[in-house]
């Protein structure tokens, strides 16, 4: 098959030809129609993290089933299908509760296991499910990650109908994912962005206020949705009301903060960690998209050749959603 490789770490991708993998009993192979650029793109040619070579990157992707494994039931080839890029054991303890990102095996796609920017990749069966049929092939490979990273979040941090969340630096996958979310939710939401066309679509988007991710937040917020770390992480703390909760799940712009210990236990603050989502809360993801939850694609791009240029504009912070490669 044709993919996107990394063979060398630190290294950059290279597009060529390399051996399609074939799915074992409980997997399936999908043909790839479109897939989605994240950061985890550019973290892995850094080696954060290493990822065993050769790799194939790419968290996000919809296509059509062309095998299945011979233990797989109730997926056909030639089924449309979405994958569902949080991969767990689905066995242990912690997946059996519900809570699948404490598996001890747990992978995400394009991570530790080949991903989506190639002609074909290989998921577990239960990792695909229907592509919703009112959406196009784009929405459906561009909310998979980032909308689960967002609903988790969301619901790790208790947000309530009524309440207010500040959404830092919205022109982010997540943090775009994380506005829609929270306006579908009931609540009052406002954003930030150093740049002002983004804080205006922000708007347009339905946050009440946009406010520039370099001066200080004139809001105070029940719940902050952060994940671009050291840059905006104090106003973040500062734009706390009293009880209110943060939560994080990365790191963009500097993953080493400094906490007011003070501020944290007299204002009664919580920070709260997050990574991707169950099962389960994929399903409720699944059903918001099918529903016509708003799916935020910044920029589709014509082929898989097309992958540098869109990888350059993710590095580069000038889109607001997802950057989607058509195969």
């Amino acid at each position: 098959m044709r993919a996107w490789i990394l063979e060398e770490c630190p290294g950059d991708y290279r597009l060529g030809d390399i051996e399609a993998p074939d799915p074992a009993d409980d997997e399936v192979s999908v043909r790839v129609v479109a897939s989605a650029l994240n950061h985890m793109d550019l973290w892995l040619t850094r080696g954060l993290p290493e990822p065993r070579l050769p790799h194939v990157p790419g968290c996000d992707g919809a296509g059509v089933v062309e095998a299945v494994g011979r233990g797989v039931d109730g997926v056909a080839v030639g089924e449309e299908v979405v994958i569902n890029p949080a991969v767990a054991c689905r066995r242990c303890r912690a997946c059996l509760a519900g809570d699948s990102p404490y598996c001890r095996r747990f992978q995400i796609l394009g991570e530790q296991r080949w991903g989506a920017h190639a002609e074909q990749v290989v998921v577990p069966a239960a990792n695909v499910v229907a592509k919703p049929a009112a959406r196009s092939w784009e929405e459906a490979a561009a909310f998979g990650l980032c909308t689960l990273t967002a609903w988790r979040m969301l619901r790790r941090a208790r947000l309530a109908a009524g309440e207010t969340v500040l959404v830092v630096g919205v022109g982010g996958g997540v943090s775009s994912a994380g506005l829609v979310l929270a306006r579908a939710m009931g609540a009052r939401v406002f954003a930030t962005s150093r740049d002002p066309a983004k804080r205006d679509r922000a708007v347009a988007m339905g946050a009440e206020a946009a406010f520039d991710s370099a001066a200080d937040f004139p809001v105070r917020a029940d719940v902050v949705l952060e994940n671009v770390g050291a840059a905006t992480w104090d106003r973040s703390l500062r734009a706390l009301a009293t009880g209110g909760r943060l939560v994080t799940c990365g790191g963009t712009a500097g993953g080493t903060v400094e906490i007011s210990l003070p501020r944290l236990f007299f204002k009664q603050h919580e920070l709260i960690g997050s990574t991707m989502g169950s099962y389960r809360e994929w399903d409720e993801v699944l059903e918001l998209v099918t529903a016509g939850l708003r799916v935020i694609v910044d920029e589709v791009v014509e082929g898989l050749e097309a992958y540098p240029s869109a990888l350059e504009r993710l590095r580069s912070g000038d889109q607001l959603g997802k950057l989607v490669l058509r195969h």
